[in-house]
């Protein structure tokens, strides 16, 4: 987290000051979403032998049914948002996407660039935080944004940069699909109010679970697809899919 100074620590002048000011009041090991947190990532990642369910190089079998049905134009720039190995990094550019992909951790992009090297695949990868005014180095604009696990991990101040990068990377006419914690289903935050989240913060660890209602109020703003919890996949399948995570696809007006 970014260290603060002034006289009197009076330094709030702008939306971002006061996005930094709340980031400060969660402890850091409760930190999963600025650059901080990459340490905690790079642990996570760090033994890609674990029995981790998503560490197996298997894409969401939503996005493989979306893609499945064209919801992309042939040649379409992607990007994923927190690509951890790259699984569905790998799915996208295997359909002939162009894909940008970035993440917190330098342990997950190198693991994310062994897959792509191993299967032949041209992707771009990032890394640092797309939420920074930088963003990363990420370009847009994206006629997919895919975030499978990234939204679920920020704080509730933090949806406000969440919704800025939607507005400044995504296509008119281009679409998100986002998989997140269920409330009630997963994420040790999940029954807890916003409010109740910045008295106790570190009910945050762990990650957010939202109600079809929440999600439907925070993305207000783009046109609901679909939105229903995503389906079990067997232990057999080539696709990943777990019930405690909602499948979601909503689209930005215009285009």
């Amino acid at each position: 987290m970014k260290e603060r100074s002034g006289a009197q620590g009076r330094e709030v002048r702008s939306v971002e000051d006061v996005l930094l000011l709340l980031d400060g009041l969660f402890t850091a090991d409760a930190d999963r979403w600025t650059a901080g947190a990459a340490s905690f990532w790079d642990g996570f990642y760090a033994d890609r032998e674990r029995p981790v369910p998503f560490f197996v190089a298997a894409p969401d079998a939503n996005l493989a049914r979306h893609l499945g049905r064209g919801l992309v134009r042939p040649g379409g720039r992607v990007l994923d948002l927190g690509c951890g190995p790259g699984r569905n990094a790998l799915l996208l550019a295997a359909e002939g996407y162009r894909v940008d992909a970035v993440d917190l951790s330098p342990a997950a992009v190198d693991w994310a660039r062994d897959r792509a090297r191993e299967a032949g695949a041209e992707i771009r990868f990032h890394l640092g935080d797309a939420f920074a005014p930088d963003a990363a180095g990420l370009d847009g604009p994206y006629d997919l944004i895919h975030d499978s696990g990234c939204f679920h991990q920020l704080p509730p101040h933090r949806r406000v940069s969440y919704l800025a990068l939607l507005d400044r990377l995504l296509a008119p006419g281009g679409h998100l699909v986002l998989n997140c914690f269920v409330a009630g289903a997963e994420g040790s935050g999940t029954c807890a109010s916003d409010a109740e989240l910045y008295r106790r913060p570190g009910l945050l660890r762990g990650g957010l679970g939202y109600t079809a209602d929440a999600l439907r109020r925070v993305f207000a703003g783009l046109e609901e697809i679909e939105l229903r919890r995503m389906d079990e996949e067997p232990v057999d399948s080539p696709h990943f899919g777990v019930p405690f995570l909602w499948n979601a696809l909503f689209r930005r007006p215009g285009g």
